[in-house]
């Protein structure tokens, strides 16, 4: 089951970024059809957000077709979103995650790495594009 997180810092509205977790969560095969999701009411225990909040972000996901709920049982996974090969998102995954225990073992900060990458990410893209 998925675990949400927010960044109170992100300037993203809360029941975005659930929606962005589940769909994060969707592409990278860590949710699948059948899987279900949080109950409002954990998702409210574990985050101390309102509960029209997840109802908003569970009714987005519903208008998008990738949730249903169940009366009396929860709100389940019925689509998968196109994802790319499982061994080479766990690669970059590894090779990322070994980035940034580099990055941290250097001295850099969140905010120098997240600086790092969003510059990185830009002209990686914005090469492509071109």
């Amino acid at each position: 089951m998925i675990e949400f997180q927010l960044d109170s810092g992100s300037g993203v509205a809360t029941y975005l970024q659930l929606v962005q977790q589940v769909h994060q969560a969707l592409r990278l095969g860590m949710l699948e059809p059948g899987d279900r999701l949080p109950t409002a009411q954990q998702v409210v225990a574990q985050l101390a957000i309102n509960p029209n909040t997840v109802l908003k972000a569970y009714r987005d996901l519903e208008r998008a077709g990738l949730v249903r709920a169940r009366p009396g049982q929860g709100t389940f996974i019925v689509a998968a979103l196109p994802g790319t090969d499982p061994a080479a998102q766990s690669q970059f995954l590894g090779s990322m995650t070994d980035w940034l225990r580099s990055a941290r073992a250097a001295g850099l900060g969140p905010d120098d790495i997240e600086a790092i990458y969003r510059t990185a990410f830009r002209n990686c893209f914005a090469e492509g594009a071109a």
